[in-house]
């Protein structure tokens, strides 16, 4: 390419940059008056540009105007640095020193403006002229030197991108025209790659412009477009890098050559393709864009659409996409890490209840345990390494011993719903260092609240479903009431006319009729209701090892036939409960394991005492149920695996234990067997003899 070829494409360039800036600065434009010098020197870049460029097409008339534009480009930017001065002192006094610099500069810049004009149309080559554009560039620099070195230090990274834009343009300039005094002729090259090095001018004066909101460049540039520009610009670089290697091995390589350029060339795609599919080389490339290139860290508006839409989004080929592990998932990739696990209130425990990437601990924390207290008392995201190196900074505060020795941890975060805390995650650290400030804590405390908010929605919803089939409940309760009196009358009328006509063969046929057509109905009345009303008395002393025996002995007979072990600490002893509702609990368990077993299974219950409290097991070597099932359907009403069950057992056992005081924990395994273990608060009196009234044993409920 010849040197007009390539001065024809360095000045379009710089004239196609600088258009595409000025339209920007045209359609923010306002009267600032900063804004409006800006936009004027942006300008006559665009027609200096233009003009040079038909210069070399030629056109003659381009060589007039473009004398012209060659002072007034320079002088243009020296008025809008002097405009930038006095910005430094807004106010100035009487007598400044700041205010008589700006009155003398302006004073010299129009001379030399006016030397420089007419001495370019009397002889645009004369030594003079290059003088005269000499002084014009030390002008520029003493300028910009006295504007960055008076601005307030705290603003000056405003100004940071200008200052190095206007320091390589004047030096350009002054490197140009100094040649040309020595050799009274401009050096082609350093003329024609002049229009190159402009063009390369134009991204920072745009970041300088949107980082000063009063010059009304109100550009918000894309954080995805920045990144996949620079992801592309980097590659482009990669490649020209390897191109030129396989390039010098060709032709220094001699008969290798060819082959060795193809390999390098190879090499160098595949090495490309392995960066760009990396994750951890998107994330430093994403940190750095965000220390370097923005003001803020996070563009809040694509973070904001791109949390909501992974909450609201469920994806049909996830095997885990239920809303906690959809929550997890946005709350990681809102910073870069790469999983971690999610704890939701469940009682009076948070249980993990999804994890991702992720093999620490899973235990229950309970509302009491200090970490739980800490986090719904001060809202805080914890940084684990911080909390590590200062803990005086966390008042002291304990963590559990998983959390606590599980080094892949990085942040803890609460979910609040307003003042209620709803559960708190633990995100793994992430792809890329990322250091945690007020931003990133801000951002992740208002992505957890968002999550939060689409949790607590769930939970409100289940509870009025919940509400809703207890409403459907207790009507059809009225219904199996009112067939049950109706039953109970025909008992009371058969049973009154039994002293009279008990010897009457007709009125005995007519009775086991009657008896078996209500055993009938009771029966179909049992399918229907499982579960009798709440008696209204107060809990009373139970013999634990009684309870056992009727519960027990409900099933004599039945196969399998449970096996019955009662521990010496616990022979004697007694809870407070309800005797027919704690037997109705223990047959409902064992109704539940017989159904899990076979014919040929094996029941076991066990009792003993244990840290003041009795312990009862019941153990079958059934089918089991999954990890799963337990977690999320086993204790919900209305939820059961048997064809004719209603999914009330379960759920009223477990709240009648918590009324006493105690809990049920479950462990069970798919193909093994399940086991149920009740605690519950013992007696005080150890000799009590627990000569409660015993109910009926339930052993179907």
């Amino acid at each position: 390419m010849d040197l007009r070829s390539l001065g024809l494409a360095s000045f379009g360039a710089a004239t196609v940059a600088w258009l595409l800036l000025a339209a920007l600065l045209a359609v923010r434009r306002s009267g600032n008056r900063t804004g409006n010098l800006l936009l004027a020197a942006v300008g006559v870049q665009v027609l200096w540009a233009g003009t040079l460029t038909l210069m070399l097409v030629p056109w003659p008339p381009a060589f007039v105007l473009g004398r012209a534009l060659e002072a007034v480009r320079s002088l243009v930017w020296i008025v809008l640095l002097l405009q930038l001065l006095g910005n430094a002192r807004p106010v100035p006094a009487d007598d400044d020193p700041l205010d008589r610099t700006r009155r003398r500069a302006l004073a010299l810049v129009a001379a030399l403006g006016a030397a420089s004009l007419a001495i370019d149309f009397l002889d645009p080559q004369a030594t003079l002229a290059f003088t005269v554009r000499t002084l014009l560039a030390v002008t520029g620099l003493v300028c910009l030197e006295q504007v960055y070195r008076n601005t307030d230090p705290a603003h000056r990274w405003s100004l940071k991108y200008l200052a190095i834009a206007l320091a390589g343009l004047f030096s350009f300039d002054l490197l140009l025209y100094s040649d040309a005094m020595l050799f009274s002729q401009l050096d082609p090259s350093w003329w024609i790659a002049r229009g190159f090095a402009n063009a390369l001018l134009v991204p920072l004066i745009a970041l300088a412009a949107a980082r000063n909101p009063q010059w009304k460049l109100d550009i918000s540039v894309s954080r995805s477009v920045v990144f996949h520009s620079a992801a592309l610009f980097a590659s482009g670089a990669y490649l020209l890098l390897f191109a030129g290697v396989g390039y010098y091995i060709r032709f220094f390589g001699g008969e290798w050559g060819a082959a060795a350029q193809t390999l390098v060339l190879f090499g160098g795609a595949i090495g490309l393709l392995v960066v760009l599919m990396s994750g951890t080389a998107r994330a430093r490339l994403r940190v750095f864009l965000s220390k370097h290139f923005f003001s803020y860290r996070f563009d809040y508006r694509e973070q904001w659409l791109r949390l909501t839409d992974a909450l609201s989004q469920q994806r049909d080929d996830a095997q885990a996409d239920d809303l906690p592990h959809r929550a997890l998932r946005a709350l990681a990739h809102t910073v870069e890490s790469r999983g971690g696990a999610l704890w939701l209130r469940n009682g009076d425990a948070l249980h993990c209840v999804a994890r991702q990437s992720y093999r620490g601990p899973r235990e229950a924390l309970p509302l009491a345990d200090p970490l739980v207290a800490f986090l719904a008392e001060r809202e805080w995201v914890i940084e684990l390494d911080e909390w590590r190196n200062h803990r005086d900074r966390y008042d002291g505060l304990a963590l559990p011993d998983g959390f606590e020795s599980y080094t892949s941890g990085w942040l803890l975060v609460p979910l609040l719903l307003e003042r209620e805390l709803l559960g708190l995650v633990l995100l793994e650290r992430p792809l890329a260092p990322l250091a945690i400030d007020w931003e990133v804590r801000d951002l992740v405390k208002a992505a957890a609240r968002q999550a939060a908010s689409y949790l607590g929605v769930q939970r409100a919803v289940e509870q009025l479903v919940q509400a809703q089939q207890f409403e459907s409940f207790n009507r059809m309760s009225a219904f199996v009431v009112h067939d049950l009196k109706n039953l109970v009358a025909q008992l009371s009328l058969m049973l009154r006319n039994a002293q009279r006509h008990r010897d009457n063969p007709e009125f005995q046929a007519d009775m086991l009729s009657t008896v078996e057509n209500v055993i009938d109905r009771m029966q179909g009345l049992l399918l229907q209701l499982r579960v009798g009303a709440r008696p209204v008395e107060q809990p009373a002393p139970v013999r634990i090892a009684d309870a056992l025996g009727r519960a027990v002995a409900g099933r004599h007979g039945l196969q399998p036939e449970p096996s019955l072990e009662i521990d010496a600490s616990v022979a004697k002893r007694s809870v407070l409960a309800h005797a027919d509702r704690l037997e109705r609990v223990l047959g409902h368990l064992l109704q539940n394991a017989a159904d899990a077993c076979a014919a040929s299974g094996i029941i076991r219950v066990r009792a003993r005492a244990e840290d003041g409290e009795a312990r009862i097991e019941v153990e079958d070597n059934g089918k089991g149920m999954s990890e799963e099932f337990v977690r999320t359907r086993l204790f919900r009403p209305f939820s059961s695996t048997k064809a004719h069950g209603m999914g009330i057992g379960t759920f009223e056992s477990r709240e009648y234990v918590r009324e006493l005081g105690g809990s049920i924990e479950v462990d069970s395994h798919e193909g093994s067997g399940t086991t149920f273990r009740i605690r519950l608060p013992l007696a005080s009196d150890p000799t009590l003899s627990g000569a409660a009234p015993a109910g009926p044993v339930a052993a179907g409920v």
